[in-house]
């Protein structure tokens, strides 16, 4: 079992060592289809690129006045949550948003501070919503982007539109998808830890659960009935309790702004964590991860570290 772990503790040095950045690289402008594989999806490395939706007008036209008269009085999907924390670890329950129902004006009217109200709102319904809630608003952008769908032989799996609060924080959790995040304005700030880091990363299991907010304005939270326990990451980014997670010393997060007009490539199995300014408002494209020696090879370290338990 000490071999085992010291074999774990070696495999995401030697990974820093061959091939992985300190920082997230710049391009400046999109590379060929087969170049950006190479480059990038291959060796499974974030980037940001410059000038790779420059042509799209929502960059121009996405403000609350253009949007109140296109999408306006339409109902879409909001995150509702007491703390801004939306599916995340709260105590012994992993948490889920109130799901709330409500025009784009009325979610305006909030993030503009024209009304106020005691929860933190954001968009963040990750089905493509774009496509499915908001599709008057597809000529303002691309519904994929041409060079990535070339690399990777597909059309995306989801087309995501992201508008929130400050206080709207993505917990630190790893996506099955190969990710473009395309900032339309404001800026995103990422903290990422690759997927060769897993044996520093805490997951515990927790009893689901869901946000719902009572007539005195107050959250409850409300257990999922006959769910099954959620596998999630415990620690905090921001602040870790080192003495509660000490391999998380071990880990080498890589922290990263996206502003507008930027484009973060985050590939698949990456760990990460968002914030935002207020009002930012960003596009999204999952490209479905290739299910091959890579995940292959993940999930046997997963394997291993569940096994071995701290390191």
């Amino acid at each position: 079992m000490d071999a085992v772990k010291e074999c774990l503790r070696n495999f995401p040095k030697e990974a820093r060592e061959l091939y992985l950045n300190d920082a997230v690289p710049y391009l400046d402008r999109p590379l060929s289809p087969l170049q950006f594989y190479r480059d990038w999806i291959a060796p499974n490395k974030p980037c940001i690129i410059r000038n790779a939706f420059s042509d799209w007008p929502a960059l121009s036209k996405w403000n609350p006045t253009y949007l109140r008269e296109k999408v306006g009085s339409k109902v879409i999907s909001v995150a509702v949550t007491p703390n801004g924390y939306a599916d995340a670890v709260n105590g012994n329950r992993f948490v889920m948003p109130e799901e709330r129902q409500m025009t784009f004006s009325a979610l305006l009217d909030i993030i503009e501070g024209k009304v106020k109200s005691s929860g933190v709102f954001y968009v963040q319904k990750q089905c493509s919503n774009l496509t499915e809630e908001l599709p008057e608003l597809t000529g303002d952008v691309q519904t994929h982007i041409p060079w990535m769908s070339e690399a990777l032989g597909k059309q995306p799996d989801a087309v995501n539109f992201w508008l929130g609060e400050e206080s709207a924080v993505t917990s630190m959790h790893k996506d099955h998808y190969e990710n473009l995040y395309c900032v339309i304005s404001g800026q995103k700030e990422f903290i990422l830890i690759p997927p060769t880091d897993r044996p520093f990363i805490p997951y515990e299991l927790y009893q689901s659960a869901t946000y719902r907010q009572k007539e005195d304005g107050k959250f409850e939270i409300v257990d999922e009935e006959d769910s099954t326990k959620v596998p999630w990451i415990p620690l905090d980014p921001l602040n870790p309790d080192y003495e509660r997670y000490p391999s998380y010393m071990l880990a080498k997060p890589v922290r990263c702004t996206v502003k507008a007009g930027e484009m973060l490539y985050l590939p698949s199995l990456w760990f990460h964590h968002v914030q935002q300014s207020h009002g930012c408002i960003a596009v999204n494209f999952w490209y479905d991860m290739e299910y091959d020696i890579k995940y292959n090879y993940f999930q046997l370290m997963e394997s291993l570290t569940n096994a071995v338990g701290s390191l």
